[in-house]
């Protein structure tokens, strides 16, 4: 929806754009290699990259502490929000693989009319996102139009294989985290909620180690098959509806989303603290600038990096398990960088460096979106390249990028290059005052 924005924590927009920003750029490399900070861990370990994902689960959850603050105690009324936003961030990550419903490479039309109606597709989607119903379902007929026009012309048209697809995502463990986390919040208090989180962490790790998995000699975490989150994946999701490139496990299964939702409600707390009543008898739900908030942020994120570091002895770190010791050093990353961002922007007002980020934040969803189907046209489209043809990505990455430097710099040159492109197409957005809501 495109609405004028209220009054914001300028830090939080900061950090959101940040975070989404390298999301995009980690999943758009040229090719390979990429530099180790682009790379999440191969299992155990933590890089930059495995920062990204729970960063942006503890935005959302200073953002539920914000947005549903006024609804505590008057549950009707904040859970038709809830289920509204649930749904559409689940859909959202459901039409990254679903559009433009037919297999691309699979169906013999010619490039250039299966782009046109997939970019049909995506404009509607847009558009909907938009509220603007009568212009998105317009669009959606011409699309489907084009689809039964292939048909009509003879082209084997390849439909979506719903078979394999994919039931867990980014965007749907965001919607599964928001709704458990957004009904908690408005029924407990934060020491009840600590005290939540606590339990699921500890919980986690207990069945993560005592509970042995069937058909297997050994459970190990070290073992990508032999653990009970990937075998509750194969069991519950089946091999194939989880992530394809996992084969035996999906980082975004069934059981690691328990402590996922624990790195929301981390920052549900970290939001009730940023909105908490102050001395001066000002009321709570105002942003009011306070060093004690700043150094708040980063003593706690000290004690749990600590904590978290401490527990990787006993429990390894892992992004695709998001095992409780990874919850919590990367919740102490998260507080440390929004008391980062808080200590620059809102107490010092020194923003002008923040200003592309500002932009990537005001539209997060929607970047994250629309550039996963610009990067899975870049893939599909076909182009020639002497007697044959690449995808239009290669022939970018060959013919510029690769024609100026080693490929490990061209990988990362288009990634920055990529990233640039949408920070100019966000602008455009924000420069009309354009903010998508979901």
């Amino acid at each position: 929806m495109c609405e004028e924005r209220p009054k914001r924590l300028i830090s939080l927009d900061v950090f959101r754009g940040i975070t989404i920003a390298g999301m995009v750029l980690v999943n758009n490399p040229g090719t390979s290699p990429t530099y180790w900070p682009l790379e999440h861990a191969e299992w155990h370990g933590l890089t930059p990259t495995d920062w990204i994902f729970p960063f942006f689960l503890f935005i959302v959850g200073v953002s539920i502490s914000i947005s549903l603050g006024k609804a505590k105690g008057t549950s009707e009324k904040g859970y038709g929000k809830i289920l509204r936003r649930t749904v559409v961030i689940y859909l959202l990550g459901a039409s990254i693989s679903i559009l433009p419903f037919f297999q691309f490479q699979a169906t013999d039309a010619p490039d250039w009319l299966k782009l046109a109606i997939w970019l049909t597709f995506c404009a509607s989607l847009f558009l909907l996102l938009l509220r603007k119903f009568v212009l998105s379902g317009v669009l959606c007929g011409i699309g489907l139009l084009g689809i039964a026009g292939m048909n009509l012309a003879g082209y084997n048209v390849v439909s979506y294989d719903y078979s394999t697809f994919r039931i867990a995502g980014v965007l749907q463990r965001i919607a599964a985290c928001y709704l458990v986390t957004a009904i908690i919040f408005l029924h407990t208090t934060w020491k009840q909620q600590l005290s939540i989180s606590a339990a699921i962490l500890l919980a986690y790790w207990a069945a993560m180690t005592l509970i042995p998995v069937p058909g297997c000699e050994v459970t190990s975490l070290n073992d990508k098959a032999c653990n009970l989150a990937a075998y509750l994946d194969r069991l519950i999701l089946t091999e194939n509806h989880i992530w394809r490139y996992g084969k035996v496990y999906d980082p975004e299964g069934i059981l690691s989303t328990l402590p996922a939702i624990v790195s929301t409600i981390s920052g549900v707390l970290a939001g009730t603290w940023l909105l908490r009543r102050r001395d001066d008898g000002g009321e709570s739900g105002t942003f009011a600038a306070s060093y004690e908030k700043a150094a708040g942020m980063f003593f706690f994120g000290a004690v749990l990096l600590a904590l978290g570091l401490i527990w990787n002895s006993w429990l390894p770190m892992n992004k695709a398990l998001w095992t409780s010791s990874y919850v919590l050093a990367t919740t102490a990353l998260a507080l440390t960088f929004l008391g980062c961002c808080y200590w620059l922007i809102d107490l010092k007002g020194i923003r002008r460096w923040a200003w592309p980020f500002e932009v990537f934040g005001a539209n997060a969803i929607a970047l994250f979106v629309f550039s996963g189907f610009f990067a899975r046209m870049m893939n599909g489209y076909r182009v020639a390249d002497g007697e044959k043809t690449i995808s239009l990505h290669g022939w970018v990455m060959k013919n510029v990028f690769l024609s100026i430097a080693q490929p490990i710099d061209a990988s990362w040159m288009y990634a920055v290059s990529f990233i640039l492109l949408w920070l100019f197409l966000m602008w455009l957005l924000y420069r009309k005052s354009i903010y998508i809501k979901v």
